[in-house]
């Protein structure tokens, strides 16, 4: 396979170009930071700057048999403008220049997160961020009091969402479209994580016994965008170690 992955630089995507290489497919890595792994190609891209992705995305040369919308910022205070613009913007607006370049049958994968799971008591908001433009965003975030962890939330139900609402069209396309949303998982932006999330983070990790590996994410990535997942559609998919499954259980008192 020909694959394009956004954020190959560190982290799960930097997993996810290893085992996609390791696997003999090609990998073409879009990522502000050139990636320590090696990859077949490497085209710098900032998903913050409407620019630079056009740019990207007309240097990708011929097509693609999936496309990994990998690439994320963390909740960090200060950041709740570029969060949402490389979070949200920026992933939504690569994908659809990417999408001519896909070829049939081809698999999308977006990495969402399980911060992302509320979408459904927050689907106002979520669908008020999809209809906007981004040029409104820093109005958006005024009026509404986003700070870096309700830009990362919100960001990630949005991406949720859109997966889940593009189905039909994709399969029109001949598409295949699934999100992957890890919890806490151990890579460098895990204290990121720790400080915004604080305490329920630190109970969730107990309880599960550890965080995630970044390869543990990647493997579930790799396999969404492999052909044998190819009737699995729409659909979320949540890699948190029993997080989701207790926290079920403690609500349900079971």
């Amino acid at each position: 396979m020909r694959v394009a992955l956004t954020g190959g630089a560190s982290g799960i995507g930097a997993e996810v170009a290893k085992k996609l290489g390791d696997l003999g497919h090609e990998v073409t890595a879009f990522d502000i930071s050139e990636p320590e792994v090696q990859v077949a190609n490497w085209i710098k891209t900032d998903l913050s700057d409407p620019d630079s992705i056009r740019a990207a995305t007309d240097a990708a040369s011929g097509t693609y048999d999936a496309l990994i919308n990998n690439a994320g910022l963390p909740p960090r205070d200060g950041l709740e403008e570029k969060i949402l613009q490389v979070n949200w913007f920026g992933l939504r607006s690569f994908m659809d220049s990417m999408l001519d370049k896909l070829v049939p049958g081809s698999a999308i994968v977006n990495t969402a997160s399980r911060a992302g799971a509320h979408w459904h008591d927050n689907l106002d908001e979520v669908k008020a961020l999809m209809a906007l433009d981004r040029h409104a965003l820093p109005g958006f975030i005024a009026d509404r009091g986003i700070d870096a962890t309700r830009a990362y939330n919100l960001s990630k139900e949005a991406v949720i969402v859109m997966t889940m609402a593009e189905t039909e069209n994709m399969i029109a396309r001949d598409l295949r479209m699934n999100s992957a949303s890890p919890a806490a998982v151990s890579t460098g932006i895990l204290k990121d994580f720790a400080a915004a999330f604080g305490d329920r983070m630190a109970r969730n990790v107990a309880r599960a016994g550890r965080p995630g590996l970044p390869e543990e994410v990647a493997d579930v990535i790799v396999f969404l965008a492999s052909p044998e997942s190819g009737w699995i559609k729409g659909l979320d998919i949540t890699i948190d170690g029993g997080m989701s499954a207790m926290a079920m259980s403690d609500r349900l008192e079971l």
